[in-house]
């Protein structure tokens, strides 16, 4: 599967915010995530690292 998990990091920590995205869509300083099974999230943020070995998006809010 080309699926990964996306978190947010806050302090050091990592939070999930959306299992399985197989979509990233960046739209004005915000991005639009979505998974496998249709369930979307937008979030204002930037991608900090891909980890795509691991199968994680890490995001950062700005």
């Amino acid at each position: 599967m080309c699926e990964a998990n996306a978190y947010l990091r806050h302090n050091g920590k990592e939070e999930l915010l959306l299992e399985a995205v197989d979509k990233v869509v960046p739209q004005e300083g915000e991005l639009l995530l979505e998974n496998i099974f249709g369930q979307r999230k937008m979030i204002k943020g930037k991608i900090v690292e891909m980890a795509l070995v691991d199968h994680k998006i890490i995001i950062e809010k700005e």
